[in-house]
């Protein structure tokens, strides 16, 4: 159980929220709402012990399972199937129950055989315990469920892509928290931020049906409306304006129609406050101008001004990022091309062979399972990696603008000001601080560590970086993830309106939509056809 009482949380001088009361116990499953940079992932974090609070006090009982945006830390040495299984130890002990049967395998001395044997029994002993090779299956089947191929589980972690992490990531946390083998975690409190990134649709639907059954507590934040109206049973909405949370004892859809109806009466109330207010603000002004009547025209006004003063706020529009993709510098036929590309890790062969050409103003798509190396191509083609054998060529005049999915191209140590500079050198400082307002950074939050920032915000920054150049080929990988509709929604139509080529990584249909591909890629082959709509029902599968 978590309970949060008199919570406050800040970001710098920005008071996120205040004096909140929040609980979270075993059958709640609660979504966490509100607009980009409300403080979601914040408190999030804090609610999961992995930041501290401004003031208040947060106490914690029983098991937790925290999923970030952008997990990072870990060994990355160890095999992606070692690291789910160390959500109950199971992998430590596997690994000694080994160098056990080896021991009665090799040694000749008896007594040293007998000691491995009864060392092999007290393993296997605990290893029953814990689920045994029941509980090992029930990972292989969560892994599976989640789009993770047994040959990724074999490979060690600094291999796989950031989204492959990130479903280990998850593979860990709903494996601890499963209820299969002994002292399963279903008293397991989930908190999980934006767990449906980089899932095909397959997976996310697996993905509600385990959260809908999970019996311990959860709170979830998430842009996925399905995800909400199938799993939550309360809502938490972070008021960006007020610093509060608003706290909904009802499913999705109710809170939906309940937030309407709630915004409408509001209006409707002030509307009518603001009409009597109007009325006895004329009659106050009339009776002012006689001397005998100025305490009488007082009065009136107090009475105006309490009326309006007495009202619930009427929730102000979110405020939403202006985004336009840059006005694409001059360039030759075809900027970038890439000949006879191949890319492995250790034995394992991501692709070979590829050779693409992106012409000027060109528009591809590149498709392809999880693990069939999208993110890896792109990687390749914007030089943040070198290909095993082939070549990326630059043409004539070519400016790249890259966009990575886990942000990698932003320096989460500095300041949101120093990496909109380290992006744009040469542009004027006016010119930038405009530019980062159109991206609602302004004041303070100039000076904010990038790596405190919420997810969407990490994603208007790097965006930001991307107008500030002037690219004419973009390489974007996954640009809707992370926003909320009304940002993706501007992203969707900076995409129909550039002019330079693109090249995009997508599970976001209305991504690939907006963009009215030319061609499309398929990975790992490296086949090349002229986009049609029946590949279109491939992107979320892919």
């Amino acid at each position: 159980m978590i309970t949060a009482t008199d919570l406050e949380l800040r970001a710098g001088s920005r008071i996120l929220l205040s004096d909140a009361t929040l609980r979270v116990q075993a059958g709640d499953r609660i979504g966490l709402v509100g607009r980009n940079g409300a403080g979601k992932t914040t408190t999030l974090r804090v609610l999961a012990g992995e930041g501290e609070p401004y003031s208040g006090d947060l106490r914690r009982s029983g098991e937790l399972g925290y999923l970030p945006q952008d997990p990072r830390e870990g060994d990355l040495s160890v095999t992606a199937k070692d690291r789910v299984l160390s959500a109950r130890g199971l992998d430590e002990l596997l690994r000694e129950m080994e160098k056990a049967q080896t021991a009665m395998a090799e040694h000749a001395d008896e007594k040293v055989r007998d000691a491995a044997v009864r060392k092999y029994g007290r393993l296997e002993e605990r290893f029953s315990s814990l689920g045994g090779y029941a509980a090992e299956s029930e990972a292989a089947r969560i892994c599976s469920n989640l789009g993770l191929a047994d040959r990724v589980l074999a490979q060690p972690l600094r291999t796989l892509s950031g989204g492959q992490r990130r479903r280990v990531e998850l593979a860990r946390i709903l494996f601890a928290a499963s209820e299969a083998g002994a002292g399963g975690g279903a008293g397991t409190i989930l908190l999980l931020d934006e767990p449906t990134n980089h899932l095909d649709a397959d997976s996310i639907t697996w993905l509600r049906g385990f959260l809908r059954g999970h019996s311990g507590g959860l709170i979830v934040i998430s842009h996925d409306v399905e995800l909400l109206a199938d799993v939550v049973n309360k809502v938490w909405f972070l008021d960006a304006m007020r610093g509060e949370v608003d706290i909904y004892n009802m499913g999705w859809q109710r809170y939906l129609d309940a937030r309407a109806a709630d915004e409408k009466r509001r209006r409707r109330e002030r509307a009518n406050a603001e009409k009597k207010a109007s009325v006895l603000m004329d009659q106050a002004n009339k009776m002012r101008a006689k001397a005998t009547k100025a305490v009488a025209a007082q009065n009136m006004i107090k009475r105006a001004e309490k009326l309006v003063s007495g009202l619930d706020e009427v929730r102000q529009a979110d405020r939403v990022a202006k985004i336009r993709f840059p006005e694409p510098a001059p360039c030759g036929k075809t900027p970038l091309m890439a000949e006879g590309l191949s890319k492995s890790y250790g034995s394992l062969e991501i692709f070979s062979g590829v050779d693409l050409a992106i012409d000027k103003g060109s528009r591809v798509v590149i498709l392809g399972l999880n693990g069939a190396g999208k993110t890896t191509l792109l990687r390749l083609l914007g030089g943040m990696e070198k290909p095993d054998s082939g070549a990326v060529v630059a043409g004539h005049g070519l400016r790249l603008g890259y966009y990575a999915q886990e942000h990698e191209t932003l320096d989460h140590s500095a300041s949101v000001w120093t990496n909109i500079r380290h992006a744009a050198p040469d542009t004027q400082e006016q010119q930038l601080r405009s530019l980062l307002g159109t991206f609602l950074f302004t004041g303070e939050q100039l000076d904010q560590p990038a790596g405190t920032l919420s997810g969407g915000e990490k994603t208007r920054l790097a965006l930001a970086g991307l107008v500030s150049s002037a690219a004419n080929v973009l390489l974007l990988d996954e640009p809707t993830n992370n926003l909320d509709p009304a940002s993706r929604e501007q992203v969707l139509d900076a995409l129909r309106r550039y002019t330079g080529a693109v090249v995009l990584v997508t599970h976001d249909p209305g991504a690939v939509e907006a963009l009215e591909p030319e061609r499309v890629i398929l990975l790992p082959d490296g086949t090349e056809d002229h986009w049609s709509a029946e590949y279109l029902e491939l992107v979320q599968l892919a």
